[in-house]
């Protein structure tokens, strides 16, 4: 992380605070609020992102063509030929605007830690000391009293963010000669114990008012992680928020699995953009006398080329490339493993293998693969806030969800690298699409279709119905990643699961979980998530155990999604027997039902797993 940067100042601090490159792309990217040890801080927008020439480039074909569509839509500019870039290092011991990541002070409002005070101000009428901003106030010692960030903001849903503006909102809006505020805090903490009051004028407003839908101000439409230049007007009420709320920022990113497929023609047409950019009928000739164009278009004609070259000017994309169903391709036509194979190039970044069958695994499970090396892309290409927006099965968001942008100006995303290894658990599609159409199950799908339903309703998703299917899948990976967790020596978070489901009558049905693990910056893993893949039958057995009786239990099991709560995406599932930390997780704990893969008290006959198959 690089230098801050407070409004109207041009120096330059030491930077305070170390993110990973990964949590830029994932949990603290631009627009994402962070605490500091002494600091409350916005991460700033790409605009203000240190790039010195060092920053890593990256090349992924199939991922940039997932993305291309959206940005088309968006009418947001993406790169030909470097769209994808690396978060920035930071340089601890020479910080300037030119390396690391730039941040921006905020809130900037601060409270007085003064019981006697709790005064709320700007930190322009605050002393900096060392790393902490002191408050000179009566009933104070000579070194003043420490002063933090206010705890309370406010957002909308297409992203905007903005300090509540006190002086106005305590004020109802009226004038006030001397405006002197404080914010103090009940001993419960509630928000109809917080009250923002003013000494000059004696009036008061409890906190809990700003909670109020009907009581919503107009958003402001700032954009503070864009700089001054990112307002822009909107119609949308503003919502409270808590500064470490969990729900105060969700990044939308788009992975991909790398597999080894040849390039198009337009890809290879897109590597020499810079000499065919300007190329006619006329002169394409001569451009192809150029060794590098001859060789990056090979065999293709002049005719073909010349299309390549048309398609790439207009900007024209396919409507959403099969991600997930080309990648589940890859991993069926994997051969069987050999006794004693392992990669034999070091710069292969796809090499997998399937096991052969063992006898203790149960009749549903078709597969298990195993891949000793696998190279994960993923790139941040938005944002939201107060709610969460899924991907639908091929990993495509929706096109009517309005993301906030990451910057005003740059044409490229980040991007993390994550080297690792992974096990592939494929189902019986058979079995699979008898247990799902099967009249015992009817009635529950009924239930979570339902609550399906209410949920969309709220969002205005346009999605279809994932099914049992995809619940039961999901459920089941949550399951083996909690259960492998405790067998193999890696931490549930370091254990992320992608999902692979299409219906039955899809063209390519896909039914599989993949579990992978891995670190950014690494070239690979050691192989223990790998090995505990032959092994696959006795964790299953020890999952099918473990997760037949929840710590919750009854409350669990007889979880209505349907009820009032804001839980319609879940049956029984919680955070004693299959919830996982976000970052393992792809669909923030959300399409989980526990009843359909074990028997559960009162959903007995449900389970896609229903009898012990060990005995």
């Amino acid at each position: 992380m690089a230098a801050r940067r407070r409004p109207g100042s041009t120096t330059v601090k030491p930077p305070d605070g170390r993110l990973r490159q990964s949590q830029v792309v994932s949990t603290f990217g631009p627009g994402a609020m962070v605490d500091l040890v002494s600091d409350a801080v916005l991460i700033g927008g790409l605009d203000y992102w240190g790039l010195d020439g060092s920053e890593v480039l990256v090349q992924e074909p199939r991922l940039r063509e997932a993305i291309a569509w959206q940005f088309q839509h968006l009418k947001w500019p993406l790169s030909r030929d470097q769209p994808f870039r690396k978060p920035p290092a930071g340089n601890e011991r020479d910080a300037k605007q030119t390396n690391g990541i730039q941040v921006l002070e905020f809130p900037r409002w601060f409270v007085c830690q003064n019981p006697k005070c709790r005064a709320l101000v700007r930190p322009s009428s605050l002393a900096r000391t060392n790393t902490e901003y002191r408050h000179h106030c009566l009933g104070g010692d000579g070194k003043g009293e420490r002063a933090v960030p206010v705890r309370f903001v406010v957002a909308c849903r297409r992203g905007h963010l903005a300090d509540i503006e006190w002086v106005s909102w305590v004020h109802s809006g009226a004038k006030c000669a001397a405006p002197q505020l404080r914010l103090d805090e009940g001993a419960s903490g509630d928000f109809s114990d917080i009250e923002a009051a003013c000494s000059g004028c004696n009036t008061k407003r409890r906190l809990i008012e700003l909670t109020m839908k009907e009581r919503a101000l107009q958003c402001s439409g700032e954009r503070p992680w864009l700089g001054p230049e990112g307002w822009e007007k909107c119609e949308e009420k503003q919502r409270f928020l808590i500064r470490t709320a969990s729900n105060g920022y969700f990044s939308q990113s788009t992975s991909v699995i790398s597999i080894p497929q040849p390039m198009t023609l337009r890809e290879r047409v897109r590597s020499q953009w810079k000499i065919l950019e300007h190329a006619t009928a006329d002169t394409l000739p001569a451009f192809l006398t150029v060794p590098d164009v001859r060789t990056a278009v090979g065999s293709a004609s002049v005719h073909e080329v010349l299309e390549a070259i048309a398609e790439e000017r207009t900007a024209k994309v396919e409507e959403s490339p099969e991600l997930r169903t080309a990648e589940w391709l890859q991993f069926m036509s994997c051969p069987l493993e050999r006794p004693g194979e392992l990669p034999v190039d070091r710069k292969d970044f796809f090499w997998a293998r399937k096991t052969a069958r063992a006898k203790n695994l149960p009749p549903i499970i078709d597969q298990v693969i195993i891949g000793r090396r696998l190279r994960e892309v993923q790139a941040q290409i938005g944002f939201t806030r107060l709610d969460a927006r899924s991907p639908d099965l091929q990993g495509r968001y929706d096109l009517n969800v309005e993301l906030a942008p990451l910057s005003l100006q740059r044409d490229w995303v980040p991007v993390t690298e994550i080297q690792g290894e992974g096990i592939l658990l494929t189902l019986n599609e058979k079995l699979l699409h008898e247990w799902e159409t099967s009249s015992a199950l009817k009635p529950r799908r009924e239930v979570l279709f339902s609550a399906w339903e209410r949920w969309r309703e709220i969002t205005k998703s346009t999605y279809p119905f994932p099914g049992l299917r995809f619940y039961a899948l999901h459920a089941l990976s949550h399951l083996l990643m909690n259960q492998l967790s405790l067998d193999c020596g890696y931490p549930a978070s370091a254990i992320h699961e992608r999902l692979y489901c299409a219906p039955h009558d899809s063209a390519v049905p896909m039914a599989g979980v993949l579990l992978m693990t891995g670190t950014t910056g690494a070239e690979g893993t050691l192989g223990g998530l790998v090995e505990e893949g032959k092994r696959l039958g006795s964790h299953l057995r020890h999952a099918w155990e473990s997760a037949r009786l929840c710590s919750n239990d009854p409350v669990c099991a007889h979880h209505e999604p349907s009820a009032l709560d804001d839980r319609h995406l879940e049956g029984a599932a919680c955070h004693g027997c299959l919830f996982m930390p976000e970052c393992s997780c792809e669909r923030f704990n959300q399409y989980l039902d526990r009843a359909l893969i074990v028997p559960t008290l009162g959903h007995e006959g449900l389970a896609l797993l229903g009898a012990p198959w060990w005995t």
